[in-house]
C-alpha cells in the first residue's frame, strides 16, 4: 500500500472541522474491540468539544491523508500530568487511533513524534501510556519508538496500570 501524503497538526479544539474529525476517529476507536467495542455515547459526542476546550492540560494530534481529500486518518489524545520525582510535567498518551484503512503505514509513529515535540515544548520530562497486553502491534510500535515498561527498582518489578470506576 502506498504511503499517504500526511498532514499532521495539533488539534484546534475550536475548529469545527477538526473536532468533527476527532469525534469520528474517536468513535471508530471506541467501537473497535481494542477500544471497548461500544461507540461513543451521544452525551460524549455532544459534550466532548467543550470539555476539551475547557481543559488546558489536554492536547490532541490529528493526521490527515491529503492524497485522499484531507481525510482524517489518525488521532492521539494526550493529558498533561505531573511527575513529583522530576518536579516537571509529563504527558500521558491516552488514545492512539489510526483508521483501519491506514494501519501499518507508520502513521502512529509520526504522530507520536509530534506528541514528543509538543511535550518538550510544555517542559515535560517523559511520555507515558497504557496498552492492552493483547495489542501486539501497538506494543511493537511503542517499543520501536522508545517506550519501555516502567520500573524504579528491577527487584520490585514493572508498574501495572489499574483503574477504579467512580
Amino acid at each position: 500500500m502506498k504511503s499517504p501524503d500526511l498532514r499532521l497538526c495539533q488539534a484546534d479544539y475550536s475548529d469545527s472541522k477538526q473536532m468533527a474529525a476527532l469525534l469520528a476517529l474517536l468513535d471508530a476507536y471506541a467501537a473497535d474491540p481494542a477500544g471497548g467495542g461500544e461507540p461513543l455515547s451521544d452525551i460524549a459526542k455532544v459534550n466532548l468539544p467543550a470539555a476539551l476546550r475547557a481543559r488546558p492540560n489536554l492536547f490532541s494530534v490529528l493526521a490527515f491523508d491529503e492524497s485522499a481529500g484531507s481525510r482524517p486518518v489518525g488521532l492521539i489524545n494526550c493529558v498533561e500530568g505531573f511527575s513529583t520525582f522530576a518536579c516537571q510535567p509529563l504527558v500521558n498518551v491516552h488514545d492512539v487511533v489510526v483508521a483501519a484503512s491506514h494501519r501499518g503505514q507508520r502513521i502512529a509513529e509520526q504522530m507520536l513524534a509530534l506528541v514528543a515535540q509538543i511535550a518538550l515544548q510544555r517542559g515535560a520530562c517523559k511520555l507515558t501510556l497504557e496498552v492492552l497486553s493483547g495489542n501486539e502491534s501497538a506494543i511493537t510500535l511503542y517499543r520501536r519508538v522508545g517506550f519501555a515498561n516502567y520500573q524504579l527498582d528491577p527487584a520490585m518489578g514493572h508498574a501495572q496500570f489499574m483503574q477504579k470506576w467512580l
